[in-house]
């Protein structure tokens, strides 16, 4: 058994933070079940001119920059899902997603969007882009315009990705949205949510922000907070008897420290829901000989908890968090936008 079997053989369903094709085909076959995309995946990938064909049918229908930007986005999205749609039917709609990113603009700082307008486009949005497809998740940001949209995509049978999710705050108000929309749906055999916690990105945070914590600590608390979530949502679900698991996703899995094993966050969450890792992790897991065993539910000894709750101000880390994560969101969205009218230049340059 090789590491990443065993890691879905004890119980983790393995998705890839890519929608590269070659990627999709390798890790479906090492045991990958579904995928997710964003901006930075989608700008890399046009960015080798693999997809220059595809650029040019664009710019040949009149498409503008931004449309085009969605075009191929929906394209390779659609592409990974078809991959993944015989899990999809095989768990009867439990697996098998592909996670599509609404537009990170409505987040840009500088637009000044106001919440009630943003949560009015990412409803609008999210039925577009779901309308059709089997094994296509929204993907919301747990901003205050994106929690104020959950209730209703769900209520209209939009099967939603929660992500930026960095506090058992955000977690509650976007899985307490969920469920009202739950309710509101007559046939409630299809409703699936899940919800992105983030992960390395607290760790990253607190050797800046807390250095004070002990060697025992530092590099735990993205550790224990979502392992703290993931028993919350264990404890939520368990008495609704619905036919799909509602799932949380640990996100941000890539280790930023040229210290940590490549496995770290892999390891510490095997066994339970969902991990989307991206390819150089994956491939480095599959290259490490180990076996994974399951992990999700261990905590660290409680005088590190006891540490971390005295010393880490999580109303604060969420701040910093979801300040730098909006940024993060909207930036590569304007890059991407950037690469494509560079493309649009070179490629009318060679006609």
């Amino acid at each position: 058994m090789t590491p990443l079997q065993s890691l879905v053989a004890c119980g983790t369903k393995l998705w890839l933070d890519s929608v590269d094709p070659d990627e999709i085909a390798r890790n479906r076959a090492l045991g990958a079940t579904g995928a997710t995309s964003n901006p930075i995946i989608i700008a890399d990938l046009i960015q080798t001119g693999r997809f220059d064909a595809d650029l040019q049918a664009f710019v040949k229908q009149g498409l503008d920059d931004e449309a085009i930007a969605w075009a191929m986005t929906d394209k390779l999205v659609k592409s990974a899902q078809d991959v993944f749609r015989p899990v999809s039917q095989e768990t009867k709609g439990n697996d098998g997603f592909v996670s599509f990113e609404l537009d990170p603009l409505l987040e840009d700082p500088e637009r000044k969007v106001p919440d009630t307008e943003k949560t009015r486009k990412y409803v609008e949005l999210g039925k577009k882009w779901a309308a059709g497809h089997t094994n296509r998740m929204i993907k919301v940001p747990a901003t205050a315009g994106g929690l104020g949209a959950i209730e209703e995509l769900v209520a209209a049978g939009v099967c939603v990705n929660v992500t930026l999710v960095f506090s058992e705050r955000q977690y509650e108000i976007a899985r307490d949205a969920a469920w009202r929309g739950i309710q509101r749906l007559a046939d409630r055999s299809k409703a699936k949510t899940v919800y992105s916690i983030f992960v390395s990105r607290l760790d990253v945070y607190t050797e800046k922000a807390v250095p004070d914590l002990s060697p025992a600590a530092q590099g735990q608390v993205g550790i224990v907070n979502a392992k703290r979530i993931w028993k919350l949502n264990q404890q939520f679900w368990t008495d609704k008897r619905l036919p799909l698991q509602q799932e949380m996703i640990f996100a941000s899995t890539g280790t930023k420290k040229k210290d940590d094993p490549a496995w770290k966050y892999v390891e510490t969450f095997a066994g339970s829901d969902i991990e989307t890792n991206p390819p150089a992790t994956n491939a480095a897991v599959q290259a490490s000989g180990r076996t994974f065993t399951r992990n999700v539910d261990q905590l660290p000894p409680a005088e590190v908890l006891s540490e971390i709750d005295k010393k880490v101000d999580m109303a604060k880390l969420e701040e910093v968090l979801m300040r730098e994560g909006v940024a993060k969101f909207a930036d590569p969205h304007k890059a991407l936008l950037k690469l494509i009218a560079q493309k649009r230049e070179a490629l009318a340059a060679k006609v």
